[in-house]
C-alpha cells in the first residue's frame, strides 16, 4: 500500500467502515488527510472511487487511498507513528432498532478492529460513531466494556478469555491508573441529535472521542450544537420562516403545539442565540418536484439522483415526513424497501417518495455527490452514513484540540 506524503501543516487519518463516504468527507472537510479509507461493500467502494476521481467535481477529495475489502484484513503497521485520527463510523446492524439486536453476539460487530486498529497505528485520537441504540439498559454493559477498552487498547483481550473477564480486569487498571500515557486514552461519550448541529433531520446518534493521555488534552469541550426546536418554533411563530418561504397562511402548519420557547443559548461565553433547527422545507425549497409519470423513472436532467418512484403511500406506522419540520431518521431499509419511510407529505396534502437527491440533502451530502448502484442501494448507503454537516461538526472540534494554538508576539 502507498502511503501518502503529507505537508508539515496537514493532520492525517485513517476512515474505517467508510460506507457512501459521509463521515469520510466531513473528515476531509474538516481538514484531514486521508492515509487509508476502508470500505467492504462494492456499491458503496464505487461511490468512494467515483467521488474521489480527479475528473469529477467531487474531486476535491482526490487521492483518497481506498483499500476495498474486509477491515479484518487489512495491516495497518506501516502506518504506526504517523495517524493523527482514527475514525469511523462502526456498523450499527448489531445495536439499531431496526436490526437483530445481536449486539457483541452479531459478527458485525467490528468493534474489535476499531480497537486494533489503534493498536496498530497509535493515533492521537479516535472518532467513532454509532446509534444510540448502544445506550440502551440491555447493552449497557458492553457499551461501557467498549469505552473501558478505548481507554486501555494495549491492555489485550486475551485468547478464550470472556469479554466480561477482560472488563473486569480493564476496570481494575484504571483504578489504580498507571498505564503508560502514550498507551492511555481519554474517552468522552457523546450522544447528539443531529439536528442540533444543522442537519434537517431527527437522527439520535452516539460519538465516542478519545485523546491519547500524553497529549494533555483532559479539558477538551465536545462541539456546542448550534441549532434549536425553540428557534424554529420561534421562527414560525413570528411568520417569518414562513414569509422566507412564501408559504400562504392557508398553508402554514399548526405551530402551537409547544409554546415557543426563547432560544437557548450557546454558552456562558456566547450571546448569539442558537439557529432554528433546518426543515425539511429548508433542504429542498430549490429542487423542482421531480419528473413524472414516475413509472419512467426518469432522472431530472438537471439534478443528480432527482427522480420520483412510484408507491408511496401512508399506514399505520409509516407516516410521511412534513415540509415543516426537520426529516425523520432516515434508515438504510424498512417496510420492505430500502429508505421505506422517505415519504413526504405536500403542501396540498397529498404524499410521495423522496428522491434520492433530495435525502442527500437531508443528510447534507453535496450536490455533486454521485452514488453507485439502483436507487435501493443509494438509499441503503445514505441510511448507513453519518450526515457530513455533524461529522464536520465533531471531526472540526477534534482538529481544533490537536492544532497547536499559533504563538503570540512578546
Amino acid at each position: 500500500m502507498a502511503v501518502p506524503e503529507l505537508s508539515s501543516v496537514e493532520l492525517s487519518s485513517v476512515e474505517l467502515f467508510s460506507g457512501g463516504g459521509g463521515l469520510a468527507l466531513a473528515m476531509h472537510r474538516a481538514g484531514f488527510a486521508h492515509l487509508l479509507v476502508n470500505e467492504l461493500e462494492r456499491r458503496a467502494c464505487e461511490t468512494l472511487l467515483a467521488n474521489t476521481s480527479p475528473g469529477r467535481t467531487a474531486g476535491r477529495a482526490a487521492g483518497w487511498p481506498l483499500v476495498p475489502g474486509d477491515v479484518r484484513a487489512v495491516d495497518f503497521a506501516e502506518l504506526t507513528g504517523r495517524v493523527d485520527v482514527v475514525a469511523g463510523g462502526v456498523p450499527c446492524q448489531p445495536w439499531s432498532l431496526g436490526g437483530a439486536h445481536r449486539g457483541w453476539e452479531d459478527p458485525r460487530n467490528l468493534w474489535p478492529e476499531l480497537f486494533r486498529c489503534v493498536r496498530e497505528t497509535r493515533p492521537k485520537a479516535v472518532l467513532a460513531e454509532n446509534v444510540r441504540g448502544l445506550l440502551r439498559p440491555s447493552f449497557q454493559p458492553y457499551y461501557s466494556y467498549i469505552l473501558r477498552e478505548l481507554a486501555l487498547p494495549f491492555e489485550r483481550r486475551v485468547e478464550g478469555e470472556d469479554w466480561r473477564d477482560h472488563d473486569r480486569r480493564l476496570a481494575k487498571s484504571l483504578d489504580r491508573d498507571r498505564a503508560d500515557p502514550a498507551e492511555r486514552y481519554d474517552v468522552w461519550c457523546l450522544p447528539v441529535n443531529a439536528a442540533d448541529y444543522g442537519v434537517p433531520q431527527i437522527r439520535q446518534r452516539v460519538f465516542v472521542a478519545a485523546f491519547r493521555r500524553d497529549l494533555g488534552l483532559t479539558g477538551w469541550l465536545p462541539p456546542a450544537p448550534t441549532h434549536a426546536e425553540s428557534a424554529l418554533l420561534a421562527d414560525q411563530a413570528s411568520g417569518a420562516y414562513w414569509e422566507r418561504h412564501g408559504v400562504p397562511f392557508a398553508l402554514r402548519t399548526n405551530t402551537q403545539r409547544a409554546a415557543p420557547r426563547p432560544p437557548l443559548r450557546i454558552g456562558a461565553q456566547s450571546k448569539a442565540p442558537l439557529a432554528p433547527w433546518r426543515t425539511v422545507r429548508d433542504a429542498i425549497a430549490d429542487l423542482p418536484e421531480p419528473p413524472e409519470p414516475f413509472q419512467d423513472r426518469v432522472e431530472h436532467p438537471d439534478w443528480l439522483h432527482h427522480y420520483g418512484w412510484p408507491g408511496a403511500r401512508v399506514y399505520r406506522g409509516h407516516t410521511p415526513n412534513e415540509l415543516d419540520r426537520p426529516a425523520k431518521t432516515v434508515k438504510a431499509g424498512v417496510h420492505g424497501v430500502p429508505g421505506g419511510e422517505s415519504v413526504l407529505r405536500r403542501d396540498d396534502g397529498s404524499v410521495r417518495y423522496l428522491t434520492v437527491r433530495e435525502v442527500a440533502r437531508i443528510m447534507t451530502f453535496p450536490d455533486d455527490w454521485w452514488l453507485a448502484g439502483p436507487r435501493g442501494e443509494q438509499m441503503r448507503q445514505l441510511g448507513n452514513a453519518v450526515p457530513v454537516a455533524l461529522g464536520e461538526a465533531m471531526a472540526a472540534a477534534v482538529r481544533t484540540a490537536l492544532t497547536p494554538a499559533p504563538a503570540t508576539a512578546p
